[in-house]
Protein backbone atom coordinates (compact mmCIF):
# COMPACT_ATOMS: atom_id res chain seq x y z
CA UNK A 1 0.00 0.00 0.00
CA UNK A 2 1.12 3.57 -0.65
CA UNK A 3 0.13 6.60 1.39
CA UNK A 4 0.90 10.07 0.02
CA UNK A 5 0.59 11.78 3.42
CA UNK A 6 3.79 13.60 4.42
CA UNK A 7 2.59 15.86 7.22
CA UNK A 8 -0.49 17.48 8.73
CA UNK A 9 -1.08 21.13 9.54
CA UNK A 10 -3.64 21.62 12.32
CA UNK A 11 -4.93 25.06 13.32
CA UNK A 12 -7.04 25.58 16.46
CA UNK A 13 -8.65 28.90 17.45
CA UNK A 14 -12.04 30.12 18.67
CA UNK A 15 -13.59 31.33 15.40
CA UNK A 16 -13.56 30.22 11.77
CA UNK A 17 -12.34 33.63 10.58
CA UNK A 18 -9.37 33.45 12.95
CA UNK A 19 -8.70 29.86 11.88
CA UNK A 20 -8.62 30.87 8.21
CA UNK A 21 -6.22 33.73 8.91
CA UNK A 22 -3.94 31.56 10.99
CA UNK A 23 -4.10 28.73 8.43
CA UNK A 24 -3.16 31.12 5.62
CA UNK A 25 -0.18 32.40 7.61
CA UNK A 26 0.92 28.88 8.58
CA UNK A 27 0.63 27.65 4.98
CA UNK A 28 2.75 30.56 3.77
CA UNK A 29 5.45 29.52 6.25
CA UNK A 30 5.12 25.77 5.52
CA UNK A 31 8.01 24.57 3.36
CA UNK A 32 8.66 21.17 1.78
CA UNK A 33 11.64 21.08 -0.57
CA UNK A 34 12.66 18.77 -3.37
CA UNK A 35 9.24 17.47 -4.42
CA UNK A 36 5.77 18.57 -5.52
CA UNK A 37 3.14 18.89 -2.78
CA UNK A 38 -0.44 20.14 -2.40
CA UNK A 39 0.69 23.23 -0.44
CA UNK A 40 0.12 25.70 -3.33
CA UNK A 41 -3.42 24.37 -3.74
CA UNK A 42 -4.16 24.70 -0.01
CA UNK A 43 -2.84 28.28 -0.02
CA UNK A 44 -5.10 29.14 -2.96
CA UNK A 45 -8.18 27.56 -1.37
CA UNK A 46 -7.92 29.33 2.01
CA UNK A 47 -7.58 32.64 0.14
CA UNK A 48 -10.52 32.03 -2.21
CA UNK A 49 -13.70 34.07 -1.44
CA UNK A 50 -15.88 31.01 -2.05
CA UNK A 51 -14.10 29.11 0.72
CA UNK A 52 -13.23 32.03 3.00
CA UNK A 53 -15.65 34.95 2.53
CA UNK A 54 -14.84 36.14 6.07
CA UNK A 55 -11.23 36.85 5.13
CA UNK A 56 -12.41 39.18 2.36
CA UNK A 57 -14.85 41.05 4.61
CA UNK A 58 -17.87 39.50 2.91
CA UNK A 59 -21.06 38.33 4.59
CA UNK A 60 -21.83 35.85 1.83
CA UNK A 61 -22.29 32.14 2.49
CA UNK A 62 -19.74 29.36 2.14
CA UNK A 63 -20.27 28.33 -1.49
CA UNK A 64 -17.83 25.46 -1.97
CA UNK A 65 -19.56 22.24 -3.08
CA UNK A 66 -18.49 18.75 -4.12
CA UNK A 67 -17.71 19.78 -7.72
CA UNK A 68 -16.39 23.24 -6.91
CA UNK A 69 -12.81 22.38 -7.85
CA UNK A 70 -13.82 21.00 -11.25
CA UNK A 71 -16.38 23.67 -12.14
CA UNK A 72 -15.56 26.96 -10.39
CA UNK A 73 -12.08 26.96 -8.89
CA UNK A 74 -9.74 29.18 -10.93
CA UNK A 75 -6.51 27.23 -11.12
CA UNK A 76 -3.63 29.67 -11.50
CA UNK A 77 -1.15 27.46 -9.66
CA UNK A 78 2.17 27.19 -11.45
CA UNK A 79 3.46 23.66 -12.15
CA UNK A 80 6.18 22.39 -9.84
CA UNK A 81 9.71 22.60 -11.18
CA UNK A 82 12.82 21.50 -9.32
CA UNK A 83 15.29 24.37 -9.11
CA UNK A 84 19.09 24.23 -9.15
CA UNK A 85 19.12 23.42 -5.43
CA UNK A 86 16.89 20.41 -6.00
CA UNK A 87 19.14 19.17 -8.79
CA UNK A 88 22.18 19.55 -6.56
CA UNK A 89 20.49 17.57 -3.82
CA UNK A 90 19.62 14.82 -6.30
CA UNK A 91 23.30 14.48 -7.16
CA UNK A 92 24.48 14.60 -3.54
CA UNK A 93 26.25 11.64 -1.95
CA UNK A 94 23.94 8.68 -1.55
CA UNK A 95 24.35 5.12 -0.39
CA UNK A 96 22.45 1.92 -0.97
CA UNK A 97 21.10 -0.14 1.90
CA UNK A 98 19.31 -3.48 1.84
CA UNK A 99 16.04 -3.78 3.74
CA UNK A 100 13.53 -6.58 4.16
CA UNK A 101 9.88 -5.82 3.40
CA UNK A 102 7.28 -8.56 3.54
CA UNK A 103 9.97 -11.23 3.40
CA UNK A 104 11.64 -9.73 0.30
CA UNK A 105 15.08 -8.09 0.28
CA UNK A 106 15.12 -4.73 -1.50
CA UNK A 107 17.85 -2.21 -2.25
CA UNK A 108 16.98 1.37 -1.29
CA UNK A 109 18.99 4.46 -2.24
CA UNK A 110 19.17 7.03 0.58
CA UNK A 111 21.10 10.21 1.38
CA UNK A 112 24.38 9.21 2.98
CA UNK A 113 23.58 10.93 6.27
CA UNK A 114 20.25 9.12 6.61
CA UNK A 115 21.82 5.80 5.75
CA UNK A 116 24.34 6.20 8.55
CA UNK A 117 21.55 6.78 11.05
CA UNK A 118 19.85 3.61 9.85
CA UNK A 119 23.09 1.68 10.22
CA UNK A 120 23.36 2.78 13.85
CA UNK A 121 19.91 1.34 14.53
CA UNK A 122 20.86 -1.98 12.97
CA UNK A 123 18.35 -1.72 10.11
CA UNK A 124 20.86 -1.20 7.30
CA UNK A 125 23.11 -3.63 5.43
CA UNK A 126 20.46 -6.32 5.30
CA UNK A 127 19.80 -6.64 9.03
CA UNK A 128 16.39 -8.16 9.57
CA UNK A 129 14.01 -6.12 11.74
CA UNK A 130 12.56 -7.95 14.71
CA UNK A 131 9.00 -9.00 14.11
CA UNK A 132 6.49 -10.40 16.53
CA UNK A 133 4.54 -13.15 14.85
CA UNK A 134 1.62 -15.19 16.03
CA UNK A 135 2.51 -18.77 16.89
CA UNK A 136 1.92 -21.11 13.99
CA UNK A 137 2.36 -24.36 15.89
CA UNK A 138 -0.57 -26.63 16.60
CA UNK A 139 -3.07 -28.44 14.44
CA UNK A 140 -3.60 -27.47 10.85
CA UNK A 141 -6.73 -25.61 9.81
CA UNK A 142 -9.85 -27.74 10.12
CA UNK A 143 -13.56 -27.37 10.73
CA UNK A 144 -12.73 -26.31 14.29
CA UNK A 145 -10.02 -23.80 13.33
CA UNK A 146 -10.59 -20.06 13.20
CA UNK A 147 -8.09 -18.66 10.69
CA UNK A 148 -7.13 -15.10 9.81
CA UNK A 149 -8.69 -14.06 6.48
CA UNK A 150 -5.88 -11.58 5.78
CA UNK A 151 -2.42 -10.42 6.75
CA UNK A 152 -2.52 -7.91 9.58
CA UNK A 153 -1.73 -7.02 13.17
CA UNK A 154 -3.77 -8.15 16.15
CA UNK A 155 -4.96 -5.09 18.08
CA UNK A 156 -7.46 -6.75 20.42
CA UNK A 157 -8.00 -10.23 21.88
CA UNK A 158 -11.53 -10.60 23.25
CA UNK A 159 -11.38 -14.20 24.55
CA UNK A 160 -9.23 -16.40 26.77
CA UNK A 161 -8.06 -19.99 26.53
CA UNK A 162 -10.87 -22.31 27.61
CA UNK A 163 -13.59 -19.67 27.32
CA UNK A 164 -17.03 -20.65 26.07
CA UNK A 165 -18.16 -18.66 23.01
CA UNK A 166 -21.27 -18.58 20.88
CA UNK A 167 -21.31 -18.34 17.11
CA UNK A 168 -20.77 -14.70 16.15
CA UNK A 169 -18.92 -13.71 19.35
CA UNK A 170 -15.88 -11.48 18.85
CA UNK A 171 -12.58 -13.36 19.13
CA UNK A 172 -9.92 -10.90 17.90
CA UNK A 173 -9.66 -7.64 15.99
CA UNK A 174 -7.13 -7.34 13.15
CA UNK A 175 -5.75 -4.11 11.73
CA UNK A 176 -4.74 -3.96 8.08
CA UNK A 177 -4.49 -1.02 5.68
CA UNK A 178 -5.44 1.35 8.55
CA UNK A 179 -8.76 -0.45 8.98
CA UNK A 180 -9.89 -2.72 11.80
CA UNK A 181 -11.44 -6.08 10.91
CA UNK A 182 -13.31 -8.04 13.62
CA UNK A 183 -12.88 -11.81 13.52
CA UNK A 184 -15.85 -13.61 15.05
CA UNK A 185 -16.40 -17.18 16.16
CA UNK A 186 -17.64 -19.31 13.27
CA UNK A 187 -19.31 -21.78 15.64
CA UNK A 188 -20.21 -22.23 19.29
CA UNK A 189 -17.83 -24.08 21.59
CA UNK A 190 -14.71 -23.80 23.74
CA UNK A 191 -11.64 -21.77 22.73
CA UNK A 192 -8.59 -24.05 22.46
CA UNK A 193 -5.01 -23.42 21.33
CA UNK A 194 -5.35 -19.64 21.40
CA UNK A 195 -2.14 -18.25 19.84
CA UNK A 196 -3.14 -14.61 19.41
CA UNK A 197 -1.62 -11.76 21.37
CA UNK A 198 -1.93 -8.01 20.95
CA UNK A 199 0.78 -6.62 18.67
CA UNK A 200 1.45 -9.91 16.90
CA UNK A 201 1.58 -10.05 13.10
CA UNK A 202 -0.39 -12.77 11.36
CA UNK A 203 -0.43 -13.96 7.78
CA UNK A 204 -3.48 -14.84 5.75
CA UNK A 205 -4.64 -18.31 6.78
CA UNK A 206 -2.83 -18.31 10.14
CA UNK A 207 -4.80 -20.25 12.75
CA UNK A 208 -5.86 -17.96 15.59
CA UNK A 209 -7.47 -20.67 17.71
CA UNK A 210 -9.74 -23.69 17.54
CA UNK A 211 -13.32 -23.76 18.76
CA UNK A 212 -14.23 -27.24 19.91
CA UNK A 213 -17.42 -28.76 21.25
Amino acid sequence: AWDSLLAKLIVTVRTRASALQRAARALDEFTVEGMATALPFHRAVVADPAFAPEVHGQDGPFTVHTRWIETEFVNEIKPFTAGPDGEAEAEADRETVVVEVGGKRLEVSLPASLGMSLARTGLAAGAKPKRRAAKRSGPAASGDALASPMQGTIVKVAVEEGQQVAEGDLVVVLEAMKMEQPLNAHRSGTVKGLSAEVGASVTSGAVICEIKD
